[in-house]
């Protein structure tokens, strides 16, 4: 008999407690994102006072103990009772789930975060948080431990009566938290991203741990800046950064776009400063405005002749990088993620105001349109010819055995979820992998030197290249608009390559090629990096492998350092012969590999970072490898 199901079985968790027992359904996770997420909760609060208009300042510091501090000069949380609950405003915030002036009594016309559930949800998955309020000629406090109240709320001292604003303390439950260090770098990206999307807004960035920090963001001109910067590695088509701005049916609308030289589209769509990933109706009526103003633009003025095909949405878009922001009193998200706008008024209101302030541009600015125009025509021929090489490909279908790629060596189990493909480096390593598999469940895929540079290459030359048609053949989904997650024919995809500076050249190649083409395989979790060893030792007859100097000196530090040590330093994969790479590298049960994730919030972060590294412009490239060489640590070169 199974136990009985009854009224008692039924839980009821008061307060915060169901926030602390599922954390997951309000941060997303418990890992260093969601760890992250909880500055970002707070810093939001903050945000909305400044579109409200009444914050210009925001500080967040990392102090020595990993607490986060967060300092706002807005209006100071209200302290007065709040009649329903019988308690102060400020305890309401932080104790009570879905409170908050986010709710249409005119607290706040528009606002970003968790819609009141922000501050009492920190404060629930903290050890401690305590608040400060500076109003009216007093300074209030409050400190909580893990979400309870610890006293009631007390003037601690006096300010100035022209002072105001809020200070939240708080530090992460270890209880709660798989990590609980946060990272300077990862705040940095969203902080910035927030103070582009709020113009004046300047936000101060601290570290007071051991390596000491500080950076400011301020950008007066909000997100024409944000197009500056995610254009700093690429050329400008034009000097010009195309801005449009308006209000209709309540919703405030501002688009900044300009066209570089690369091949392919950026553009990212913010909702009350909250990124939207997948777009959404704000997107739908950018394109709209966008495909049709150039259009009728170029024909009026016979850039196109009258008989020639329109261009297409994508033939205009090629190389543009553009920001969508609108802000809206009630957004209203589809899917299960929340992270596309479905309100109808917004593609009305972005539709209207852009191709209104669109077409005034280009009638100003004629010289720009026609870059425009013989950009939009380069790309609508490329289109063409790289339709017939894709529908050659499309013809041979990848679950016909004959389509595969010659050289590669495929597994015998056809299921998907057991399956994976090694991309290996060279023809020699290759052989030595073949040798090595596991030939049930291991398919390896040998590439002959460097592959394309994508970030510089139009789509006609992707598909002409025979490396990248072996991957998408192998890979079975198909690139863009043919992508299909369900037909992938390997749940890993494994990227190894030597520990030199060519083989991370080979592996930034191949991860920018996915990254374009394929970004849902990153997003899913499907691609991988293996870490082959750096150093075989020997000592009486037995071997260790070590995979960085550290491993390696503590190895020594364990067996003794002597002459009797034959210490290897591997230059390469095809140094190993198929016994060594299996037991090192491709053995499932001692390998190691790294997942290449991607955070969708920082999206433009990681364009930038493509960008940078496998563009044209040799400065920003330069600067890149300056301020992150530290964070190599076994690099031979």
């Amino acid at each position: 008999m199974g136990e009985q199901y009854g009224a008692d079985q039924i839980q009821i968790l008061e307060g915060l407690e169901a926030v602390r027992k599922r954390p997951g359904m309000y941060i997303g996770s418990t890992s260093a994102r969601g760890l992250h997420h909880l500055v970002y909760e707070i810093v939001d609060n903050s945000v909305d006072e400044a579109l409200a208009g009444y914050c210009d300042s925001i500080e967040v510091t990392i102090n020595p103990d990993n607490s986060i501090t967060v300092v706002d000069d807005g209006r100071g949380i209200p302290v007065d009772i709040q009649k329903k609950a019988g308690r102060p405003a400020v305890e309401v915030v932080f104790t009570i789930l879905h409170a908050g002036g986010k709710f249409g009594n005119g607290g706040y016309k528009v606002s970003g975060g968790l819609h009141g559930v922000g501050a009492s949800v920190v404060n629930a998955l903290s050890e401690w948080l305590e608040v400060k309020v500076y109003k009216d000629g007093n300074i209030y406090e409050q400190r909580y431990e893990r979400g309870k109240v610890c006293y009631p709320l007390k003037i601690v001292g006096k300010c100035s009566p022209a002072e105001h604003g809020t200070t939240v303390t708080f530090l992460p439950d270890k209880e709660i938290f798989e990590e609980t260090v946060f990272d300077y770098d990862t705040l940095k990206v969203r902080l910035r991203e927030t103070a582009f999307l709020t113009k004046n807004l300047k936000i101060t960035l601290r570290d007071i741990r051991e390596e000491k920090k500080e950076k400011t963001f301020h950008y007066e001109g909000g997100i024409k800046e944000f197009v500056t910067y995610l254009n700093r590695g690429k050329e400008p088509l034009y000097d010009q950064i195309i801005y449009c701005e308006g209000t209709r049916e309540g919703v405030y609308v501002e688009v900044s776009m300009q066209h570089n030289d690369s091949y392919t589209e950026n553009i990212y769509t913010f909702v009350n400063n909250i990124n939207t990933p997948e777009g959404g109706t704000h997107l739908t009526g950018f394109k709209n405005a966008l495909t049709k103003t150039f259009n009728d633009y170029a024909r009026k003025n016979k850039l196109i002749k009258e008989n020639d095909d329109s261009l297409s949405g994508e033939d205009i878009r090629e190389g543009l990088t553009a920001i969508i922001s609108v802000k809206i009193s009630e957004p209203q998200f589809e899917g299960q993620t929340k992270q596309k706008l479905g309100n109808s008024e917004a593609r009305t209101a972005v539709d209207n105001i852009v191709s209104e302030q669109l077409t005034y541009f280009l009638e100003q600015n004629p010289a720009v349109a026609k870059a425009m125009c013989e950009k939009s025509i380069l790309a609508q021929r490329a289109r063409a010819a790289a339709r017939k090489a894709r529908d050659l490909t499309r013809r041979k279908s990848a679950l016909d055995g004959m389509a595969l790629p010659g050289k590669l060596a495929d597994c015998s189990d056809k299921n998907p979820e057991n399956c994976e493909i090694y991309i290996v480096e060279g023809d020699s390593a290759g052989g030595s992998a073949k040798t090595a598999r596991s030939r049930a469940t291991q398919a390896i895929l040998p590439l002959r030197g460097k592959i394309l540079n994508v970030e510089k290459a139009r789509m006609d030359k992707v598909y002409g290249n025979a490396e990248i048609k072996a991957m998408i053949t192998a890979f079975g989904t198909g690139i863009h608009d043919d992508f299909d997650i369900t037909k992938l024919r390997y749940h890993k995809i494994i990227i190894m390559t030597d520990a030199d500076v060519d083989g991370a050249h080979i592996s930034t190649l191949l991860l920018t090629f996915i990254y374009r083409f394929m970004p849902e395989l990153i997003k899913q979790g499907y691609v991988y990096l293996a870490q082959p060893p750096l150093y075989k030792i020997e000592k009486n007859k037995r071997v260790w492998y070590a995979y960085s100097d550290d491993e390696l000196n503590a190895l020594l530090a364990d067996i003794g350092r002597d002459s009797s040590n034959k210490i290897q330093r591997y230059k390469g994969l095809g140094e190993m012969d198929a016994e060594q790479l299996w037991e090192t590298t491709m053995d499932p049960e001692r390998r190691i590999l790294l997942r290449v994730t991607m955070d969708e919030e920082t999206t433009s972060e990681v364009d930038l970072t493509f960008t940078t590294l496998m563009g044209d412009q040799v400065e920003p490239r330069r600067e890149f490898i300056e301020a992150n060489a530290k964070k190599v640590k076994n690099l031979d070169i």
